[in-house]
């Protein structure tokens, strides 16, 4: 090695902030283990190797450690010295000390080189892959930028500001086509995961070539996100979202809830003359986006997730699946809207069933015998109630045996509504 190298590497240590000492460190035990090695083929002895490195020269020194015994007991002269030679070398020795003596030869510079170079090399690596993970990691679960670069065996490569991103293909929308002009807007991508080589490779993991940041089109979040950066009433915690269901590339249905009765969470992400919702539509290369207000009571809930179709009545009850118990609910509507409420492939009802959590089967008015409810007056409604209740109280009589001032109205209609849901359930299956 010499000056340039040396040159050289303190340049690398400043524009790939590696620590020099770990540096150094790193070449000098890579140097050692490459003189043990040349050592081990001269005899049976492997001797203890120091390596001593002028940082400024770059010249390089190698020594061999030998224990100093008495003159009679040396058996393996690479090893051992005796007292008399070591005392030429310090006088100051004794039975049982080291004595460090050089035996740096031609070969040892060019051992040294080459080793610094591919320790240089590594710890380059190291420090890039080092550098990525600590830049990305927190972005896990968050939106990057970045234009695809080009198309490989498992997917595309997104180039990012600081390093490259791997887009699977099982996270990438079919015929999705990006902007590449200079100054186009740089898309956006869903971070799923940040991977540290450094801390695999310790582990005796061998890592392949392969970007360390997994990227993500499809993803709900990805959604989610975008709304999250371009409303401000949802990243200031006014307006919630509450569920999203997404066909990438397709269509999207996003359910808000505003904790500010003043505040319409549909029209605040919708924007002024849309302005808000186009922006994300736009990230999204044209994907349709329902946003839809978000509600408690569930049947209200699955009518605004079935919109543009008009809902009659909503039924609701419980099913038996693979994932255990869950709700479903009969939706009538006009038979006129059937095929709206569906959706093309059955878009609509899917996603409709995704944003409830609810399983919905849809059926036309006729197919049920839909009547629709007349509209009734105040009057006419209380006493409907007051007829509900005494049925209510009556069935409870009969079945349980409980006397009117055992209960309430509000246990005598729930008992009732059991009944009712029980009936449902039995029907369906």
């Amino acid at each position: 090695m010499n000056k340039e190298f040396m040159a050289a590497i303190d340049e690398i240590v400043k524009s790939k902030g590696i620590d020099k000492e770990k540096l150094f460190d790193a070449i000098v035990q890579s140097i050692e283990a490459a003189c043990k090695k040349h050592y081990g083929n001269l005899g049976e002895g492997k001797p203890i190797i120091k390596v001593d490195i002028n940082e400024t020269t770059g010249v390089v020194k190698v020594f061999s450690t030998k224990e100093v015994v008495e003159d009679m007991d040396v058996e393996n002269d690479i090893l051992h010295i005796g007292i008399t030679d070591a005392r030429e070398i310090s006088k100051n020795v004794n039975i049982g000390d080291v004595v460090y003596i050089e035996v740096t030869t031609k070969d040892f510079g060019r051992i040294a080189a080459k080793n610094a170079k591919n320790v240089v090399l590594n710890k380059i690596k190291e420090a890039e892959r080092q550098m990525i993970y600590d830049k990305y990691i927190g972005f896990v679960g968050d939106i990057v930028r970045g234009d695809l670069s080009r198309q490989d065996k498992n997917g595309y490569i997104v180039q990012l500001e600081f390093a490259e991103a791997s887009l699977p293909m099982s996270e990438s929308i079919m015929n999705e086509t990006f902007d590449t002009n200079v100054g186009s807007r740089k898309k956006a991508f869903y971070v799923l995961d940040v991977k540290d080589f450094n801390q695999s490779e310790q582990k005796g993991i061998k890592v392949k070539w392969e970007p360390q940041i997994v990227v993500s089109r499809t993803r709900p979040e990805l959604v989610k996100r975008l709304f999250e950066k371009e409303v401000v009433e949802i990243n200031n915690g006014t307006i919630e979202i509450k569920s999203v269901a997404r066909e990438a590339g397709s269509r999207t249905k996003i359910a808000v809830h505003s904790y500010n009765k003043n505040v319409d969470p549909v029209g605040a992400c919708v924007g002024e003359r849309g302005s808000r919702i186009n922006a994300v539509v736009q990230e999204l290369n044209g994907e349709k986006i329902d946003v839809i207000e978000w509600n408690e009571n569930l049947v209200e809930f699955i009518k605004k997730a079935l919109s543009p179709a008009e809902v009659l009545d909503v039924i609701i009850g419980e099913k038996d699946t693979r994932e255990g118990t869950k709700k479903n609910a009969v939706v009538v509507v006009p038979d006129d809207v059937l095929s709206l409420a569906i959706g093309i492939k059955g878009q609509n009802v899917r996603l409709a069933a995704k944003l409830t959590g609810c399983w919905l089967d849809i059926k036309s008015a006729t197919s049920v015998g839909y009547v629709p409810k007349p509209v009734r007056t105040p009057e006419e409604i209380a006493a409907q109630r007051e007829a509900e209740l005494e049925e209510a109280y009556r069935l409870a009589y009969e079945e349980n045996g409980l006397e009117d001032d055992l209960m309430d109205d509000d246990y005598a209609a729930d008992y009732k509504y059991r009944l009712e849901m029980e009936k449902l359930r039995h029907d369906s299956e």
